[in-house]
């Protein structure tokens, strides 16, 4: 049993969701989390976790749609997490490759989301593309003022930035970034990572891994990074989904196993 812990299944049609969701299950991916990027989005999230016991969700706003309007109060954040079937906030965080948002607009709706996280309990879901130093020293100051759960989501920085959110308790999840063959030092950080403080994800409908480099992904694949990162970590592939599972449920508290 595997947990795709990121994607966003709001990017799918609703005439192919079903079958999206069901070679996920043929390819033992019993759960996925979507991810909210946006506030109007939060009830499309909720939904789709309502409709299908397989899928949870988040709610947020990612850092390249800060710029978009308002930012939400950590009041209105707060409220927006409050059903069962959302489970962590974002993603939030910073992202200075595509600088779509001033660099303070970022900072401050995530500062919001760590407040947010704070106060809930639930986990925030971190984005973190060319900032990793920025990202180290936010997570720095705001855990100083009281800890907070978090994820670094579809991880690809460097060891520095995965040093630093370990040694904050933070989760670190692994996409099919970590199949591309220039992953090299990728591919280290995952095999050196403390194994309860690992995730696997998609990012889907992007990142596909090898061997469907280039094509949409899907929650299915996910089952390619696991083998990968089973590989590294010289377990069996079910060692590795329990594994994962196991951090997945202790990180993401709220989702409750839908056997039970």
């Amino acid at each position: 049993m595997l947990v795709d812990s990121h994607c966003h299944l709001d990017y799918f049609t609703e005439a192919e969701i079903e079958a999206v969701l069901q070679r996920a299950q043929d390819a033992g991916v019993t759960e996925m989390v979507t991810i909210g990027v946006r506030m109007a989005q939060a009830d499309a999230v909720k939904a789709l976790a309502e409709r299908f016991p397989a899928v949870w969700g988040t709610v947020g706003v990612h850092p390249q749609n800060v710029g978009e309007g308002p930012l939400p109060s950590v009041d209105e954040i707060v409220r927006a997490a409050d059903h069962p079937r959302i489970i962590g906030l974002g993603e939030s965080g910073l992202d200075y490759f595509y600088d779509k948002a001033p660099h303070e607009v970022q900072h401050d709706g995530f500062r919001r989301h760590i407040q947010a996280a704070r106060r809930t309990g639930l986990p925030l879901v971190i984005h973190a593309r060319d900032a990793d130093e920025d990202i180290a020293a936010v997570l720095r100051e705001e855990h100083a003022g009281g800890a907070f759960p978090f994820l670094l989501h579809c991880f690809s920085s460097g060891r520095g930035l995965a040093n630093t959110a370990l040694e904050l308790g933070g989760y670190l999840s692994f996409s099919g970034i970590l199949t591309f063959p220039k992953s090299a030092e990728l591919r280290e950080i995952a095999r050196d990572a403390p194994r309860d403080r690992i995730l696997v994800e998609t990012d889907a409908p992007y990142l596909a891994p090898v061997p469907f480099r280039g094509k949409r992904n899907e929650p299915s694949y996910v089952a390619h990074t696991a083998r990968m990162l089973a590989e590294l970590l010289e377990l069996e592939p079910e060692a590795l989904a329990g594994l994962t599972t196991a951090n997945f449920r202790r990180l993401f508290n709220r989702a409750i196993d839908p056997r039970c």
